[in-house]
């Protein structure tokens, strides 16, 4: 079998606060870091009411420090909202702290509205080319010959994996260029997933960090003991998508009972897609779905995610998850 991941977004429950959910973060990694999943990673957004994990890389760090084998990172970095200095310094630190632990990946959206992206200072210009050179301009920081007068420290010298994300075919190009293991979010964006893989697959050339191709794929899950708990669980992860596409992002909500059905057509067919890479259900259930996604897929490694309000619930469904690959 292959790998399996975590990715938190930290959400922030109705009725709770951020101290809380930083809690339950490192409860779950913890938690799946002895239930033998490879990594754990936190996500970078911005002004989002429900997602606690703004502060990427000072998570991170909690994370590690709270944990002793499984990798930590970040999927991802938003690195338009950044300087490549300042993120190769940030994670030179990382490394060094926790060496052979950290994971970087990148990607190229705000992880914000247009408002809040300006609250970064970052320039809104939209230049397609800035991202690759900042990827390829962060890369040059931690090479020992570095070509750049200007030094990270700590960074330069340091092995710190780095990932390019993406839910379009252009993160797939240029991770296939540069040679870097490749992960599509096909848990809230499947709908380029298939013609993404395939494009990074055949452009893929080989770097010193990685010889042939790797793509970890984005997958929801909502396990439980039965299959009506895991649909209903599911359905505040449900809330919180339609809740947001509609211009209204809020704290994670409590579950409803059969939601799907007391939405709109429009929401419907949204919710639909959005959950095409999801299994819902009870652990033979969700098996099932695992297995025929990577069967169909061909991926090298999963990256599971588990929007679910009750902690206690969430811990049970990685749990239900780990016994597909342990």
């Amino acid at each position: 079998m292959i790998p399996f991941s975590v990715l938190d977004l930290s959400p922030i429950v109705q009725g709770s606060d951020a101290a809380q959910s930083f809690r339950h973060t490192l409860d779950l990694a913890r938690h799946a870091e002895g239930w033998g999943y490879q990594r754990y990673w936190l996500a970078e957004h911005h002004g989002m009411p429900g997602i606690a994990s703004a502060a990427t890389a000072v998570l991170i760090g909690h994370v590690a420090s709270g944990t002793s084998t499984i990798r930590v990172g970040a999927g991802g970095i938003m690195l338009p909202n950044h300087s490549p200095l300042v993120i190769a310094e940030q994670f030179g630190t990382l490394e060094s702290l926790y060496p052979g632990r950290i994971d970087l990946g990148l990607g190229r959206a705000p992880g914000s509205d247009q408002s809040t992206a300006r609250a970064l200072r970052r320039n809104l210009d939209s230049d397609p080319d800035q991202f690759p050179r900042d990827v390829v301009e962060l890369m040059d920081y931690f090479s020992p010959e570095s070509i750049n007068p200007v030094h990270a420290v700590p960074g330069q010298g340091l092995n710190v994996p780095i990932w390019i994300l993406g839910s379009s075919l252009f993160g797939a190009e240029l991770a296939a260029i540069l040679g870097l293991p490749y992960a599509f979010a096909s848990h809230f964006a499947p709908q380029q997933m298939m013609q993404a893989v395939a494009l990074y697959r055949a452009k893929f050339r080989p770097s010193k960090q990685l010889a042939k191709p790797y793509v970890m794929l984005g997958f929801n899950v909502f396990a439980a003991d039965s299959d009506a708990k895991a649909a209903l669980q599911a359905t505040s992860m449900q809330q919180a998508f339609v809740n947001l596409r509609s211009g209204r992002p809020a704290r994670l909500p409590p579950p409803v009972a059969d939601y799907p059905n007391r939405v709109g057509p429009a929401e419907r067919a949204l919710l639909e897609s959005v959950l095409s890479c999801s299994a819902i259900g009870a652990p033979d259930t969700v098996r099932a779905s695992v297995n025929a996604f990577i069967a169909r897929t061909g991926a090298d490694e999963l990256m599971i995610t588990s929007q679910i309000y009750d902690h206690a619930a969430r811990l049970r469904s990685y749990e239900i998850t780990s016994g597909i690959f342990s």
